[in-house]
């Protein structure tokens, strides 16, 4: 008699967490009658946050944010999927990836989770209250002046910004150790970023980008977001009461929307599980260009396939937001992954919240995002 296996999955609660991995399970069971996945549900906030060591104790899937990668390699917690799958089969899934994803989650030697999920800070607007996407960000501040923006700022989307612009004007944030953050562009964006801060209604210092995109559908009251990570589901008709359209991201320096902070998710296997073979069978199908382009996508998904990306099928119930935004997550920065990143992720994320408040002058918050920063490698 066959053994039944049971794996359990942990997810982050938004449908586009959970739904496409419920489905995939489902379809994934008619393949493996044996095989029953059942997920769970986090926030967003416990997802950017909650240490992947304690869910591995307890889960055998898990979706993983790629900054968190150095400290699970040192704590063991997941396992190597370059030992279980084939070379041939990573190799297709790095040919087929969105941008640096599938990098993201290699690691000393490894490669720790397969991209399931593409995502970086792009633009958000209602087309029915304006005309086009802006381009520079002296736009967006125009904008911010006739009170039509809304941008998320709660930690640690702040400090994502910050990422995303400083890699624009053409000075990426250091990702490795001993390495000092370019004073004069860190301050003038720093600079930029308050002027739009000043700008914005206070409600945004405490709203995370479903917040943000909530609020820019809900009414007549917000047109632009202009620093946001892409939320695909949102371009749908009636997924809200207002349909969103998503553009590349407006710059600050002069070479047009690079240096984007990459987001998106993977799916990591716990090295604790007790089905690794099957887990990691199931993560190499999630993963998928078939997949990604049918069921995952369907079902309120955002492809990491470049190939789904590139499909008119996948793009024509979202408002094309994949190839709209396309050229910036080609060109999207990776943050720095050592053990030791987390902590200091959410630090600096207040760091730059008391500068945007006047808690704190630039040169001062430059200096603590100096310190911390060459402090948190002391895990590495």
């Amino acid at each position: 008699m066959t053994e039944h296996k049971k794996i359990r999955g942990m997810t982050w609660s938004d449908p586009r967490g959970y739904d496409p991995l419920a489905a995939a399970s489902a379809t994934f069971r008619e393949r493996h009658p044996d095989v029953d996945i059942v997920w769970d549900k986090r926030s967003l906030q416990g997802f950017e946050s909650t240490s992947v060591e304690e869910l591995a104790e307890t889960y055998d899937l898990i979706i993983i944010d790629h900054p968190h990668v150095g400290a699970v390699v040192e704590k063991n917690c997941l396992l190597p999927i370059d030992r279980f799958a084939s070379e041939a089969a990573l190799a297709r899934l790095f040919a087929e990836t969105v941008g640096k994803s599938y990098q993201s989650y290699f690691y000393k030697g490894h490669q720790w989770a397969l991209p399931v999920d593409a995502a970086c800070q792009v633009q958000a607007i209602r087309p029915d209250l304006i005309t086009a996407p802006v381009k520079t960000f002296s736009d967006v501040i125009d904008q911010a002046k006739d009170g039509r923006v809304v941008w998320p700022l709660l930690a640690p989307h702040v400090l994502m910004s910050f990422f995303s612009l400083l890699a624009n004007s053409g000075a990426p944030f250091p990702v490795t150790k001993g390495t000092e953050i370019n004073q004069k562009a860190a301050i003038d964006v720093i600079g930029a970023m308050k002027a739009l801060a000043d700008l914005v209604d206070p409600a945004c210092l405490t709203m995370d980008p479903i917040a943000a995109l909530d609020a820019l559908c809900d009414g007549n009251k917000f047109a632009l977001c202009p620093y946001v990570y892409l939320y695909a589901p949102y371009a749908r008709a009636n997924y809200r009461a207002h349909r969103i359209a998503f553009h590349d991201m407006p710059s600050l320096g002069v070479s047009g929307p690079l240096g984007s902070a990459l987001g998106g998710t993977g799916l990591a296997v716990s090295s604790q599980t007790k089905h690794a073979d099957i887990c990691v069978e199931f993560a190499l199908w999630v993963a998928s260009a078939d997949i990604q382009r049918g069921l995952y996508a369907t079902h309120n998904g955002q492809p990491g396939n470049a190939v789904a990306w590139g499909d008119a099928a996948v793009n024509a119930p979202v408002g094309t937001c994949y190839s709209n935004t396309r050229m910036t997550h080609e060109a999207a920065w990776l943050r720095p992954r050592h053990d030791g990143y987390m902590a200091f992720q959410e630090e600096a994320s207040h760091i730059l919240l008391d500068a945007l408040t006047r808690k704190a002058t630039p040169q001062t918050a430059l200096s603590a995002l100096q310190t911390r920063f060459d402090e948190s490698f002391d895990h590495d």
